[in-house]
């Protein structure tokens, strides 16, 4: 449906324009919460009203398409109230309050172990149930009520598929927060010399980029699988003049996707296959 898909686009184009352009964190989320409460309504008025042509059509749209917009809602407000609270004082205490909060998102996966497991590996043969509207079953533990009170716009697990990804997305933050605090000495990070010096320009999308970094760090190509994923993507920063910002959490958008996970390494096989079938021996 062309008005879901610009509904989709448009949220993915705020959201990587507002993480570019702020570095003040609890106003990104602020923002960020609108953002995503703005797509989730517009969503809900198309398809409070919308027949789905097929069943396989309304559970890959509670499966993939509702949690995908829920996931950020639930992500920025929790990350809100995170931030808002995150101590001010030694980099040890903020540590042991980021490492808490880990704990507490990890107990979320143990409460919901099945389900979880179920919607991790792919499977499918529960899916008219936990993602239909109108079938209720008290006995599949659903997450929320909201599928009793708003059953044109819920099922009783798409909730859940948010919360997971959404809980996902803060575990990576919070890691990433974890490790500045830990590295860091409160020193000014050192300016690399080479940095700004290339003249090479990397003009697809971020995450492409993105997709070809994890896939040589899971190759061990580079200093014999030693080299740390940061590295390799700082690098990748300096010589194609570029921003990656929070790749951490880009991989798990790539690792989410339900079709060509590995879109790029794809096309770049099938390219240089292609040049060597054309290429003159």
């Amino acid at each position: 449906m062309k008005k879901i898909e610009d509904i989709l686009q448009n949220l993915n184009h705020s959201i990587d324009f507002l993480e570019s352009e702020s570095e003040d964190i609890l106003s990104i989320a602020e923002e960020g919460i609108k953002i995503s409460k703005k797509a989730l309504e517009l969503l809900r008025a198309l398809v409070s009203k919308k027949k789905f042509n097929k069943k396989e059509e309304e559970i890959h749209f509670f499966k993939n398409i509702k949690p995908h917009i829920f996931s950020k809602l639930i992500y920025y407000q929790k990350l809100f109230n995170i931030e808002s609270k995150r101590p001010r004082s030694s980099n040890k205490s903020q540590i042991k309050y980021f490492n808490k909060y880990i704990d507490r998102l990890q107990n979320y996966f143990n409460d919901h172990l099945e389900f979880y497991h179920y919607y991790r590996r792919g499977a499918t043969f529960l899916d008219d149930h936990y993602f239909v509207r109108g079938k209720i079953d008290i006995r599949l533990f659903p997450d929320t009520f909201s599928f009793f009170t708003d059953n044109k716009f819920s099922t009783s697990h798409d909730s859940t598929v948010a919360t997971i990804l959404a809980y996902d997305m803060l575990i990576v933050y919070l890691k990433t927060e974890i490790d500045k605090l830990e590295n860091s000495n409160g020193m000014e990070t050192i300016i690399n010399p080479f940095q700004n010096q290339s003249r090479l320009f990397w003009t697809a999308n971020k995450t492409d980029l993105i997709e070809l970094i994890y896939a040589l760090h899971s190759s061990g190509v580079i200093n014999n699988g030693a080299s740390d994923i940061k590295d390799i993507a700082l690098m990748f920063e300096q010589v194609f003049n570029i921003s990656l910002g929070d790749f951490y959490r880009t991989f798990l958008e790539i690792r989410s996707r339900k079709i060509n996970q590995t879109k790029l390494i794809d096309k770049l096989k099938e390219s240089l296959l292609k040049r060597m079938e054309e290429s003159d021996i």
